[in-house]
């Protein structure tokens, strides 16, 4: 095996016009969550991505025992404490039996005295559309816009999705839409989750997949996808593969290019997530709401990696300052 692809920050540098799109792009975040709670008419600001919580547990990360040496600094505990949240991608809260399958599973990560260690936002399709960043800052600006009503921003939209047409046309691309689309109906927790992007592990770069272990894909099918994973949690065990792949090779294991897979590196198990059954937390406790999975608030060398992700470090930050102001208020107020 050749050595490991040392981190180098020039991965994660952006240049000055999307240094300028980044500040644009703040602006609206904070005003789209200013006015969450009424676009999705609830009684609380919601996350600027994700905003739907269909529940939150306690878990246990467990290690392999046989943990590769070159790993064994970095997980030199026999276990650590987990808090998930499971959500939905969209930016708004629908009451809906039917959900779009764009699925979150973020895991905090802390040590046995509470101390935080890693935060994982993993989602269920391991890739992502668009690798200018750019056209993203643009879109992701007018999509803000366009739910507050600002539909003189609609042309920009229709623009810049027309931009990222040619991104989707990628073997991995089209092969995982299509397996999407075949498992549209699926238990949310028969996905396997990914980190998408790339993450610091010491001086290395790594990519997470979680793979669950024999969750049946019919469960629920006739319920809302909050009620049959809280009434799964309630009462059954859940396990998952926890696996990571090295980046080696720039040219195989690119890592500002997210539409297409890793390749020539092989999965690696390192432990596995386990929530045992009744483990759920209150999610309509305002404090569960107030919970971040920012991974820039991960211990420097657990960080991501990656242009596209330095942009989710900036959007974090003003998402969750916006939303813990707002809701600290209204916590106080119905406290």
């Amino acid at each position: 095996m050749p050595n490991p692809l040392q981190y180098n920050k020039k991965f994660d540098e952006l240049n000055e016009e999307e240094k300028k799109l980044l500040g644009i792009n703040k602006k609206t975040i904070a005003d789209f969550v200013e006015q969450s709670s009424s676009i999705s008419d609830v009684n609380y600001a919601t996350r600027n991505a994700h905003a739907k919580t269909y529940a939150a547990a306690k878990g246990t990360f467990w290690i392999e025992p046989d943990i590769p040496e070159l790993l064994q600094p970095y997980f030199d505990k026999e276990k650590f404490d987990l808090t998930i949240r499971f959500s939905n991608a969209q930016l708004k809260i629908k009451n809906t039996r039917k959900d779009i399958p764009a699925y979150g599973f973020a895991v905090q990560i802390k040590d046995e005295n509470g101390v935080l260690l890693a935060n994982y936002p993993l989602v269920n399709f391991p890739l992502f559309p668009i690798n200018s960043v750019s056209a993203f800052l643009k879109l992701f600006t007018a999509i803000n816009r366009l739910y507050m009503k600002q539909w003189r921003n609609l042309f920009t939209m229709f623009l810049q999705l027309g931009k990222m047409i040619p991104s989707l046309f990628t073997g991995d691309m089209f092969r995982n839409m299509l397996k999407l689309i075949g498992k549209r109906n699926d238990f949310i927790l028969s996905f396997d989750y990914y980190s998408v992007g790339a993450y610091r592990l010491g001086d290395q770069v790594i990519k997470i997949k979680l793979s669950p272990q024999s969750v049946d894909k019919n469960v629920g099918r006739k319920q809302k996808v909050k009620d049959s994973l809280q009434n799964y949690l309630q009462t059954n065990d859940f396990s998952a593969d926890v696996l990571i792949q090295v980046c080696y090779d720039l040219k195989d294991q690119p890592i500002n290019k997210l539409n297409v897979e890793w390749k020539n590196t092989p999965f690696i198990k390192i432990g596995e997530v386990k929530i045992d059954k009744n483990s759920l937390l209150d999610s309509r406790n305002c404090n569960t709401e107030l919970l971040s999975f920012n991974p820039f608030e991960s211990k420097i060398f657990f960080q991501p990696v990656g242009k596209i992700q330095k942009l989710r470090d900036e959007a974090y930050k003003v998402s969750v300052q916006t939303r813990r102001k707002i809701n600290k208020l209204l916590h106080g107020k119905n406290g």
